[in-house]
C-alpha cells in the first residue's frame, strides 16, 4: 500500500482527498488491531525465553544433581554446585524475561496469546522448577526424608497454580500485587534450598514461602525505580552465583550474601503488614483511652 505524505493532499480533488484519508485511516487501525492468535509479539519471544529458562533449570538439577547421586558419580560436591548455580542461574534470567515482557507489551503492540503465555511459562519456571528443586533436595541431603520434602515440593507447585489462576481472575487495585509473586517466591524457595539449613526448619520456611504466594498480602509491582532496582538485583545475584559456581575465593560468601538479601526482601512486605496492623491498633487503642478520658 502506497503511503503518501499529508502534504500531497493539498490541491487535489475532494474525492482524491477523501479516498487518501479513508486509506490512511485504514492503515492505522490496522496498526492498532491486535495481533492475530497465530503471530507472535516481541514480549512473546521474551516470554517464550522465560519458559525455556525453567525447563533447561530443571535439566540441570536432574543432570548435575539427581543422576550423580543416583550413580553415586558426584566428585566431591563441585558437580552439584554446578548445577545448583546454573539452575539458579537460568531461573534468574528467566525471572529477567518476565520482567522484560511486561514492560515491551507495554511499549509495543501485545499478540493475543501474550497472557496465556506468561501464565504457562511462570508454571514452568517459578512453579515446577523450584518445586522440583526442593524434591530434588531432599533425596541429595543427607539427613533428610524424601515423603515430606516431595509433600512441601507439591505446596510450592499448588501455591504458583493458585496464584496464575488468582491472577488472572480477580482485578487489583493499580501498583500492587495479592500474595508473593511467583519469581519473588520461586527464587526465595530457591535462596532458602541454598542456604542447606537444619531439615525441618528448612521445610517450614518453604512451607511459609509458599502460603505468602496465596495470601492477601500486598506486594508492590515493580514500576519505575522499582524494576530498575530489581534488575540491578538480578544482575548483581548472576555475578555472585557465577563466582560461586566458578570455585573463585570469597564465591560461598556471596552466595549466602544474595540469598539472606532474597529472603529479606521476601519478608518485607509481610512485616511491614505486621506493622501497619499494630500500629492501627495501638492507635485505637490511644484513640479510645483519650475518648474515655475526655468523658
Amino acid at each position: 500500500m502506497t503511503v503518501t505524505d499529508p502534504e500531497t493532499l493539498v490541491g487535489l480533488d475532494d474525492p482524491e482527498e477523501t479516498e487518501l484519508r479513508r486509506r490512511r485511516w485504514a492503515r492505522d487501525r490496522e496498526l492498532r488491531a491486535p495481533r492475530p492468535p497465530q503471530a507472535l509479539s516481541t514480549a512473546d519471544f521474551l516470554t517464550l525465553g522465560n519458559a525455556v529458562c525453567g525447563f533447561l533449570a530443571i535439566y540441570s538439577v536432574t543432570t548435575n544433581m539427581l543422576i550423580p547421586h543416583i550413580t553415586g558419580s558426584s566428585s566431591g560436591g563441585g558437580t552439584m554446585r554446578h548445577g545448583a548455580a546454573t539452575a539458579v542461574t537460568l531461573l534468574l534470567l528467566g525471572a529477567m524475561c518476565d520482567l522484560f515482557d511486561g514492560l515491551v507489551a507495554r511499549k509495543l503492540r501485545a499478540s493475543a496469546l501474550g497472557a496465556e503465555l506468561d501464565n504457562l511459562a511462570d508454571l514452568i519456571s517459578f512453579g515446577i522448577a523450584p518445586a522440583y528443586f526442593v524434591a530434588v533436595w531432599g533425596i541429595v541431603s543427607p539427613g533428610t526424608n524424601q515423603g515430606l520434602s516431595a509433600f512441601i515440593a507439591l505446596t510450592v507447585l499448588l501455591a504458583v497454580v493458585l496464584r496464575l489462576a488468582r491472577f488472572s481472575a480477580v482485578k487489583m487495585r493499580p501498583g500492587v500485587f495479592q500474595g508473593m509473586p511467583c519469581p519473588m517466591g520461586a527464587l526465595t524457595v530457591i535462596a532458602i534450598v541454598l542456604l542447606d539449613p537444619p531439615f525441618l526448619p528448612g521445610l517450614l520456611a518453604i512451607f511459609g514461602v509458599a502460603y505468602l504466594m496465596v495470601s492477601r498480602v500486598e506486594y508492590p509491582k515493580p514500576q519505575g525505580l522499582l524494576a530498575t532496582a530489581t534488575l540491578g538485583w538480578i544482575v548483581v545475584s548472576i555475578g555472585c552465583l557465577a563466582a560461586w559456581a566458578a570455585g573463585l575465593p570469597g564465591g560461598d560468601v556471596l552466595m549466602h550474601i544474595g540469598a539472606f538479601a532474597q529472603i529479606a526482601l521476601a519478608a518485607m512486605a509481610p512485616l511491614l503488614v505486621i506493622r501497619r496492623k499494630v500500629g492501627q491498633k495501638v492507635g485505637d487503642v490511644r484513640a479510645r483511652r483519650a475518648e474515655s478520658r475526655g468523658c
